[in-house]
């Protein structure tokens, strides 16, 4: 049953596996969670601008394709909260899985001295998103998403670790701001669902614009979406 403070909206009934903390149709009747859509901005616009100076650069394709799918990121897990539709869902989790591919393989990408295709290793990445797509779609109960979103993940993390401390160590300084604010990040997602019903009756004691700064979730998005621009420009 949905928490008192909720209420009905446009979109109708969630149908999403998930929920989060922010209380739904808040501040409008036509957007389920406002401050965890709105906050998605930040996998939107910095990465457009992003896409449109490698264009403009001439840099290869595989950083234009990293700008626009952490943009498909944010559009996803725009419509994802704006409805709590489960196929927004998949529209949110599914974009993770493809983003974090391109990473990996502009990461391993990243010595060589000529323009060309790795194409063993495109193969391997787009068979691991095709994988993921199938089973997530036919087991949506599952923590199946979140294990290879973190397993993905977790190859970028000691991947950029090893290239700013033996490859380029001029890059350390960027390199552990990007991963710091996208700890941070997840740390405010962890907060966020542990004490979601202490957030929730503070909120109920606050203005609505202060309670709005308690949003953890929104939060995350903007701290992981601005640790990902900085990571695609490492």
């Amino acid at each position: 049953m949905a928490p008192a403070a909720d209420r009905e909206g446009y979109w109708g009934p969630p149908t999403s596996t998930l929920e989060w903390c922010e209380e739904n149709y808040a501040v409008s009747y036509y957007i389920a969670e406002f401050w965890n859509t709105v906050s998605n901005l930040i996998f939107i616009l910095p990465p457009i601008y992003g896409a449109i100076q490698t264009y403009k650069d001439g840099l290869e394709k595989r950083y234009l394709a990293a700008y626009l799918c952490l943009t498909a990121v944010g559009l996803g897990s725009w419509c994802f909260h704006m409805t709590l539709k489960y196929e927004m869902q998949l529209l949110d989790e599914l974009p993770m899985i493809y983003s974090c591919c391109v990473f990996v393989y502009c990461l391993y990408e990243c010595f060589k001295y000529k323009n060309t295709v790795n194409f063993p290793l495109l193969f391997l990445l787009i068979t691991y998103s095709f994988v993921v797509s199938i089973v997530s779609n036919f087991f949506s109960n599952t923590a199946f998403s979140p294990i290879m979103y973190g397993t993905l993940v977790s190859i970028i993390v000691l991947r950029s670790v090893y290239i700013v401390l033996w490859v380029y160590p001029w890059l350390r300084g960027l390199g552990y701001t990007s991963l710091t604010v996208f700890l941070m990040g997840f740390f405010l997602w962890n907060v966020d669902n542990i004490f979601c019903d202490k957030l929730r009756a503070l909120r109920e004691k606050m203005p609505p614009v202060v309670g709005a700064v308690t949003q953890f979730h929104a939060w995350w998005h903007i701290l992981t979406g601005l640790g990902s621009y900085l990571h695609i420009l490492l």
